[in-house]
């Protein structure tokens, strides 16, 4: 069993319609499960597509963050969820990249807990270059 994650903290998984990879979608899918290393230009988007959930296969791979950033600058407007090992610190970007939610593993719930993702949930707010301006 998942959680997910979003500005509210931990949750249930609510998206019920499964995953196509992206080799193997149909005409018009409803969601993607991608890859880290796939090209998101690559990507046909279409009205039909509610859901994309971007895999990170390490915490150490980016790739991801500019996947979602490049689906949200192409007009992408459904969910997006980042999926496998995000930590809690990456939240905050993963939020400004354009991700709505992350789905974790209940290991890694139980070593970064609810309060550890909830802290970095005003990530509007919380990020580095506005700390920088704080103390100039």
């Amino acid at each position: 069993m998942t959680i997910i994650v979003s500005d509210e903290g931990f949750g249930p998984d609510t998206w019920e319609h499964g995953y196509a990879a992206l080799d193997e979608a149909a005409n018009d899918p409803v969601s993607l499960d991608l890859s880290s290393d796939i090209d998101p230009d690559s990507i046909s988007l279409s009205s039909s597509l509610k859901m994309v959930r971007v895999d990170f296969p390490s915490f150490a791979d980016g790739r991801g963050f500019t996947i979602a950033k490049t689906l949200r600058l192409r007009g992408y407007r459904g969910r997006l969820r980042a999926k496998g090992h995000i930590i809690s610190d990456q939240y905050a970007m993963a939020r400004r990249v354009g991700f709505d939610e992350v789905e974790i593993s209940q290991a890694l719930a139980a070593r970064q807990p609810e309060d550890a993702w909830r802290f970095r949930a005003n990530w509007e707010d919380h990020d580095y270059q506005t700390r920088l301006r704080g103390r100039l």
